[in-house]
């Protein structure tokens, strides 16, 4: 299966790539030494490494810094749309990728909420007609935490028949699989078919397609305005276009060019750096949003790595505890490359939002934990575990 085919898988640069991240980590180095905690200095030394790997004519990134619960960095690098030279700025948007997963998770949770639906529900009752040993024994929470064991849609689809691959697409060829992993509930294996099995219950139990059901209860209460789900027929504003690396090169890996990019559930969501500011700071500030929820979502639920205390949560990856616990998320679509971390304790989030492959994300991340002084010693890379 095509790599850019998959959401929330974290690539390896090509060598162009692999020559980005060791200057990063020179430049890692050379920040380090360099004099000053204070927040012209920090704010110089992330400018100066974020320029140094997206260049200003090739696609590129939007990046924010929260600290103490007050944006301190925002910023756009490199180029939108290679063809209208148009410039990635704060509130360009961006196919976020398996970000989306914590809208979806949060948006079953309003449901359960609601009494429309228990997390100990079976897909029999969502789904007459899939296949009963999987049907009868995969529940919502199971779908939610990565746990279900179910099969991954991929192996099972003749791309022969498709142009685009919808979450309906994804529940007609798993309906006749009656077969899994391994027992529901029994380990951790990740599963974008999951997410969009949940988008389909969210439909179903709400009565709006997905993204209607998403804009209505989740963006629109936050002011989230210019955020949108890929829908067919539908264009998206002030967006940026996916690439892949490729030596020297960048080639178009989009919409278009990937079959599975258009699932929604999985990884659907195109906002920019400017909305999603907004949901991070309801979700630190305890406001719009129900905190709650919120707190269910961010709480490890299922072990990943016990060794390593990393457990996922409802959309979230969860490491640590008390107050060195980070909750943070990468993502992985076409040329689109995104990642937020959030450390609750210090009221910190780093998010990047990124149009190329090629740039390791979650060592990029940790750099300006440590041009912020954050203790991120609880971090688990996630590049072999959601693969």
């Amino acid at each position: 299966m095509p790599a850019n085919d998959r959401k929330g898988l974290s690539i390896r640069a090509p060598s162009a790539g692999r020559s980005n991240m060791k200057r990063l980590i020179i430049l890692c180095l050379l920040l380090l030494i360099a004099a000053g905690g204070n927040a012209q200095n920090e704010r110089a030394r992330v400018d100066s490494l974020m320029s140094s790997m997206y260049q200003s004519g090739s696609p590129g990134a939007a990046i924010a810094v929260i600290k103490d619960g007050t944006v301190v960095f925002k910023k756009g690098y490199g180029l939108a749309d290679l063809d209208s030279k148009a410039a990635i700025t704060p509130s360009t948007n961006f196919n976020i990728c398996s970000l989306t997963k914590q809208f979806t998770a949060y948006a079953i949770l309003q449901l359960q909420r609601e009494g429309k639906l228990s997390l100990d529900d079976k897909l029999s009752r969502f789904f007459p007609g899939f296949a009963p040993g999987v049907a009868n024994s995969v529940s919502v929470r199971q779908l939610l935490t990565h746990s279900s064991g179910m099969k991954d849609h991929y192996s099972y689809v003749d791309r022969a028949q498709y142009r685009e691959f919808w979450d309906k697409d994804v529940l007609t060829v798993l309906r006749s699989v009656d077969s899994v992993y391994f027992p529901p509930g029994s380990r951790y294996r990740y599963s974008n078919a999951a997410f969009c099995l949940l988008s389909l219950i969210i439909e179903k139990l709400s009565g709006e397609t997905y993204p209607a059901y998403v804009c209505n209860r989740l963006f629109a209460p936050l002011d989230m305005t210019h955020s949108s789900v890929i829908q067919p027929e539908f264009t998206i504003s002030n967006r940026a276009f996916g690439y892949e690396r490729e030596k020297d090169t960048f080639r178009v890996s989009d919409a278009k060019e990937s079959l599975f990019f258009s699932t929604m559930g999985d990884g659907g969501v195109y906002t920019s750096i400017d909305d999603y500011l907004r949901w991070i700071t309801a979700i630190q500030q305890k406001r719009v949003l129900d905190s709650d929820l919120v707190k269910e979502a961010q709480s490890a639920q299922f072990p990943v790595d016990t060794a390593r205390n990393l457990s996922y949560g409802f959309g979230w990856f969860v490491a640590g505890s008390g107050d060195s616990k980070l909750v943070y998320h990468t993502g992985s679509n076409g040329g689109f490359r995104t990642i937020v971390l959030t450390k609750p304790s210090a009221k910190y989030a780093v998010v990047i939002f990124s149009n190329q492959s090629g740039v390791d994300l979650e060592d990029l991340v940790r750099v300006i934990n440590r041009i912020y002084a954050i203790d991120d010693t609880a971090f688990v890379k996630l590049e072999a575990l959601i693969s």
